[in-house]
């Protein structure tokens, strides 16, 4: 039986080496120079002339993108009511940095396996959606597993059902298990209730949805848009760099697929956004590459949106559980990353920091390293989670308004395109959302709910 990578086997071509020194990026960054990849990754390691990272220069880093951010963003930090309602667990991709998913086959009917997942019907994710919009919320995000069962449309099921070699394309139909999925389209549309923004479909779920079949994404996203899909959140992106995919995510698209879909997202007019999952096997100079790939891309399409960089969570994925990684980014590297995030993208307004990946007090750090938005509301949040995350499921609008005016910045609440804005008055209470199609200001959850909610996530 063949040995399992560990972290000490690792080796890669593209490795933080450059020719430029750490004074000369810094210097262009503080200009506002277009950065190159070699810029970048003096900065992400604060000099390539010297081993670990330099407290003094990475303060002189921050310094700068934070300067970049007031002068581009000014001093608004912006958040969103927004729910996330992932529609099933099943997947059998097997990337190896996720703990969200269940084996497939742990959901068939025959099997005698009991799944510790789920799978929402088309009807149960409307009634969660409508739930959310009552109470206020605006966009609702969805990113799945890939689910055997998963067809794109009708048409994309009949064009499965036929085809010679089913387990060739990763299909199963719906028959097979105790619960269907129905299709992408169904459940997109069955979450467009009520004018609420749906979020959802990312590069590898397209990739999902057009499988057995010789369209386009072009014409994948036009069917979905169809169907009710507002925006693409720019996720799967792990790191743009096939040397590192190949180790995290091997049966995952590749970084062209991605860049393709997203591409094609863009074509047919939808918004977007995108990631990077760092701090697991990649380094610097794959950072940089792919801080580089994401800047390309929204010079030919001006679609993004956001760029938010998500910190790896190790404690219960295979790549820990493997010796493949002994952990995750530490602070120093979240906070450069952010950092050089905002002074080399500079297409792009707007830098997110995740209270779910940094907590509360780290996260309202990266709002003084270049950082402009804090996420949103969220109500459940599973993917993080699962991988061993404590930060919890859910942030109030008074927690919002408390924690950004605690750092002097202000507070606004915002639409998912950023182009609706409302700037809230931290001395007048009660806060709740006002831009939704049922928000009147109400809070999103009572204080008993708040409450409630908060003593079961610990409880687990």
């Amino acid at each position: 039986m063949e040995r399992p990578v560990t972290e000490a086997d690792l080796a890669f071509e593209h490795v933080p080496e450059t020719d430029q020194s750490f004074e000369n990026a810094l210097a262009k960054a503080r200009d506002g120079d277009r950065l190159a990849v070699d810029d970048a990754i003096e900065l992400l390691t604060t000099g390539t002339d010297r081993e670990g990272i330099d407290r003094r220069r990475k303060e002189r880093v921050l310094e700068a993108a934070d300067r970049r951010r007031a002068e581009e963003v000014g001093e608004e930090v912006t958040f969103i009511a927004n729910l996330n309602n992932n529609v099933t667990t099943a997947c059998n991709v097997g990337c190896l940095f996720c703990n969200f998913k269940d084996a497939a086959h742990t959901f068939e009917r025959e099997t005698e396996i009991e799944t510790a997942g789920f799978t929402k019907t088309p009807a149960e994710s409307r009634d969660i959606v409508a739930d959310a919009v009552e109470r206020g919320i605006y966009e609702v995000t969805s990113v799945s597993g890939l689910h055997p069962a998963f067809a794109l449309d009708e048409e994309h099921r009949e064009i499965l059902d036929d085809h010679p070699n089913p387990k060739e394309v990763n299909y199963k139909p719906p028959t097979v298990y105790e619960t269907s999925p129905g299709t992408y389209t169904d459940q997109i549309s069955a979450m467009s209730v009520d004018g609420v923004h749906v979020h959802s479909m990312t590069p590898e779920e397209a990739y999902h949805a057009r499988r057995g079949t010789d369209w386009s994404y072009e014409e994948v996203y036009r069917r979905l848009q169809a169907a009710g899909l507002d925006t693409v959140p720019g996720t799967a992106a792990e790191i743009l760099v096939d040397e590192v995919r190949d180790v995290i995510c091997p049966g995952k698209i590749g970084t062209q697929g991605w860049l393709e879909a997203m591409e094609a997202a863009a074509n047919v007019g939808l918004g977007m956004t995108a990631t990077i999952m760092y701090g697991h096997v990649e380094n610097e100079a794959h950072r940089a590459l792919h801080l580089k790939r994401i800047r390309d891309l929204q010079d030919r399409t001006g679609n993004i949106t956001e760029f938010v960089p998500l910190s790896f969570i190790h404690q219960n994925t295979p790549l820990f559980e493997h010796d493949v990684v002994s952990g995750g980014a530490s602070i120093d590297e979240d906070e450069l990353l952010i950092a050089v995030s905002r002074l080399f993208l500079d297409n792009i307004d707007h830098i997110q920091s995740s209270w779910v990946k940094y907590g509360d007090e780290q996260g309202l750090k990266m709002l003084s390293c270049g950082a402009d938005d804090y996420m949103g509301t969220i109500l459940s949040e599973e993917i993080t989670k699962r991988a061993g995350g404590g930060y919890g499921e859910f942030r109030s609008f008074e927690d919002y308004v408390e924690m950004i005016a605690s750092i002097g910045r202000v507070p606004v609440e915002r639409s998912t395109d950023y182009e609706r804005r409302r700037v809230i008055d931290p001395d007048d209470p009660p806060f709740g959302p006002r831009l939704g199609p049922k928000a009147d200001g109400t809070p999103l959850l009572t204080r008993e709910e708040s409450e409630e909610r908060t003593t079961a996530i610990a409880d687990d």
